[in-house]
């Protein structure tokens, strides 16, 4: 049996992107991204928000990413190796190979392919992840802490849920990133 992993790239503060919207702030190292290709390579389906997923997608539409070093190339592959589900009302359909585009999210038909997979599965962008929250089928939340203090903008978490967590694992790195991985306990 998989499980949901709910994994983001946070402000100290705990914010995805300033208000304006940006996130050039999280742009990582080497030693960080050899990390996310490490946490990418066994994830077997990813769950995304229509924004996250035209933001990731150029790991697959745009091929000179792949080309400018083997860590990138590496995560590129782990990208285009797992399935794909994109919540979405308004895309007409995918721009990536092993997608699907799907307008509701349902925790039933979360739970039944988290009971059917092998492998875990991931959950990307704050509105998504917060609905996976709510329902209670997310078994793990994985924050990469920037060494960045925005002062606002988009939460990483959902301001109107308590989670009781559980650390499970943590790392640091050169660049004065930090990794958190918590448990959600039920």
């Amino acid at each position: 049996m998989g499980r949901l992993v709910y994994a983001i790239n946070t402000s100290l503060d705990g914010f995805i992107e300033d208000v304006n919207g940006n996130f050039d702030w999280s742009v990582p190292d080497e030693e960080l991204h050899e990390f996310y290709n490490d946490m990418m390579r066994p994830i077997g389906m990813q769950l995304l928000g229509r924004r996250m997923y035209e933001t990731m997608a150029v790991w697959e539409t745009d091929t000179s990413l792949a080309q400018e070093s083997e860590v990138l190339a590496d995560f590129a592959d782990a990208w285009k190796d797992s399935d794909k589900v994109v919540y979405s009302t308004t895309l007409t359909g995918p721009v990536t190979t092993r997608t699907r585009i799907v307008p509701d999210f349902e925790a039933a038909e979360v739970r039944a392919w988290k009971a059917a997979s092998p492998a875990d599965l991931l959950v990307g962008g704050p509105e998504l992840a917060a609905a996976a929250l709510h329902a209670g089928v997310v078994d793990e939340i994985r924050l990469v802490l920037a060494p960045v203090s925005l002062g606002a903008g988009k939460p990483a978490l959902p301001t109107d849920l308590r989670l009781n967590l559980e650390l499970v694992e943590q790392r640091r790195f050169d660049s004065g990133a930090i990794h958190l991985a918590y448990g959600v306990r039920t």
